[in-house]
C-alpha cells in the first residue's frame, strides 16, 4: 500500500518535471479537479488545465512550503510558483495573452482526497488577481446595466 503523501509528492514533482504522464498516473479516471480557472473531470481535463500554464510558463515550478501532515485526507499543502511568461496563456474569456516576459510568484494551497492510492478530487486555491495582475492586466468595469 503507497502512502497517500506520497502520491500527493509524486503530483508535485511530475508538475515540476511538466510530466503529463506522470500527472496522469496521479489520478483516477473520473477524478475531479475545481480551482479559479474552473471545474476539470476526468484525467485528460485536469491535465489539459495544467497544460495551459506549462504552455505559457515553460518555466512553471511548483514550491510546497507547508504539508499538512497531521491529516490524511484531504492532503492539504501550501505553495509558491514561480514562472515566466514567455509563451501564449489562455484567459477566461478563450482569448490567449501573448507572451509578456514578466516573471510571476504566485502563492496557493491545494487539498487532495485519495482513494486507491489515486487523487479523485483536487482542490486548488490561489487569487487569480495576483496571477493577472503580474502579468500586466488591470479590472476594468463593465458599463452600468440600464434600469
Amino acid at each position: 500500500m503507497v502512502d497517500k503523501w506520497e502520491v500527493k509528492r509524486r503530483l508535485a514533482d511530475a508538475i515540476n518535471d511538466h510530466d503529463v504522464r506522470r500527472m496522469l498516473d496521479c489520478f483516477s479516471e473520473d477524478a475531479v479537479f475545481v480551482s479559479p480557472v474552473g471545474l476539470a473531470e476526468g484525467r485528460e481535463e485536469i491535465v489539459w488545465i495544467f497544460e495551459q500554464f506549462f504552455r505559457g510558463f515553460p518555466d512553471l515550478h511548483l514550491t510546497v512550503w507547508y504539508e499538512a501532515t497531521s491529516t490524511d485526507n484531504p492532503l492539504v499543502v501550501e505553495w509558491t510558483g514561480t514562472g515566466t511568461h514567455t509563451g501564449p496563456f489562455l484567459m477566461p474569456d478563450g482569448r490567449e495573452l501573448e507572451a509578456t516576459g514578466r516573471r510571476i510568484t504566485l502563492r496557493g494551497t491545494c487539498a487532495s482526497f485519495i482513494e486507491d492510492e489515486k487523487i479523485v478530487t483536487h482542490r486548488e486555491y490561489f487569487d487569480q488577481l495576483e496571477l493577472y495582475s503580474q502579468l500586466g492586466l488591470h479590472l476594468a468595469m463593465d458599463e452600468p446595466a440600464s434600469a
